[in-house]
């Protein structure tokens, strides 16, 4: 078949398929690991009222894709802001563009799929708790619904701000409830995903259990974990920019790190090529920033899926 394929939001949606989102995904990251991908810190175009990003990736066996992505903040949401976008995806042997996506559902899944490897590697082998979530927006709700979708019987607790966003992000999940407060959540835990908007901590080290994992996503406009959480951590993230690029490439919670602390990429752990988690007492944090050899994974899977059932519309471009 002859020209571009373009999938709207629900067939972007509907070909993510978990498992394989999460396989490519785990290439991408060792892939990144082993300095084999080729993909530069992303760049954007200010206005006065947002940015415009892009993130072109490549990742061998997984193709060739570029990211564009709007960041605005939402008049209905104050305080809280819209990501709008598209993904396409090229041949990476001639250059011919195969695939135009929708990017907020990729960008949710393809990030959840990291944050959940992470906790998969680093995670004691046997947590304290469940696994909480902290947050109700779109990528709270997208980790949900793949851990959901990956072990359905695995209990989740949701807790935010906002008791019946919580609730309906609790409720993606067969085993997911509610928790009043985030203090209480993070003390129950064995797993902590933060996946929120904040400008300022929302996990603190005395409420970390021994042996916690805390996979961190978002805090794009601040830190979301504090000084003494990354001070006794064992830290981990998906690419080496995540502590020496300026935020937002960058993570602001690994600027300006003590000399000697290191940063361990998490393909590194997936490839076996670092032990990860040293004691069961530790305490490890995976900072993502997000990757575009991520997005390659996603928009790979997206491809195969749909092509395979024949969904999408081609268009000469």
């Amino acid at each position: 078949m002859t020209g571009v394929l373009v999938l709207d939001r629900s067939r972007t949606r509907a070909a993510l398929d978990p498992p394989r989102v999460m396989e490519a995904v785990a290439t991408a990251l060792v892939a990144i690991g082993r300095g084999e991908v080729s993909a530069p810190p992303r760049i954007a175009a200010r206005t006065a009222s947002g940015l415009l990003g892009a993130m072109p990736g490549h990742v061998p066996g997984l193709g060739l894709a570029a990211k564009l992505v709007s960041v605005f903040g939402d008049p209905d949401r104050p305080g809280r802001s819209a990501h709008r976008g598209m993904v396409a995806l090229f041949d990476a042997d001639d250059g011919r563009p195969l695939a135009l996506m929708d990017a907020e559902s990729l960008t949710g899944i393809r990030t959840a799929a990291a944050a959940t490897w992470s906790a998969r590697a680093l995670a004691a082998a046997e947590p304290a708790g469940p696994a909480t979530v902290i947050g109700t927006g779109a990528q709270a709700r997208a980790q949900v619904a793949l851990l959901a979708a990956l072990d359905p019987t695995a209990p989740v607790v949701v807790v935010g701000r906002d008791p019946l966003r919580a609730r309906l992000t609790a409720d993606l999940h067969p085993e997911g409830r509610t928790a009043t407060g985030v203090e209480a959540a993070v003390r129950a835990a064995g797993v902590v995903f933060c996946c929120t908007g904040a400008t300022r901590p929302v996990v603190r080290r005395d409420w970390l259990a021994a042996g916690t994992h805390i996979s961190s996503v978002g805090g794009s406009h601040g830190p979301e974990l504090d000084t003494g959480t990354l001070r006794d951590a064992a830290l981990f993230a998906e690419w080496e920019g995540a502590a020496t690029a300026e935020p937002p490439a960058g993570a602001h919670e690994l600027q300006d790190l003590p000399a000697g602390r290191t940063v361990t990429l998490l393909g590194r752990v997936l490839s076996g090529d670092h032990p990860g988690r040293r004691t069961a007492e530790e305490l490890t944090v995976f900072k993502s920033t997000g990757h575009a050899a991520l997005d390659v994974a996603a928009a790979h899977v997206v491809h195969a899926v749909a092509s395979a059932a024949g969904w999408g519309t081609r268009v000469d471009l």
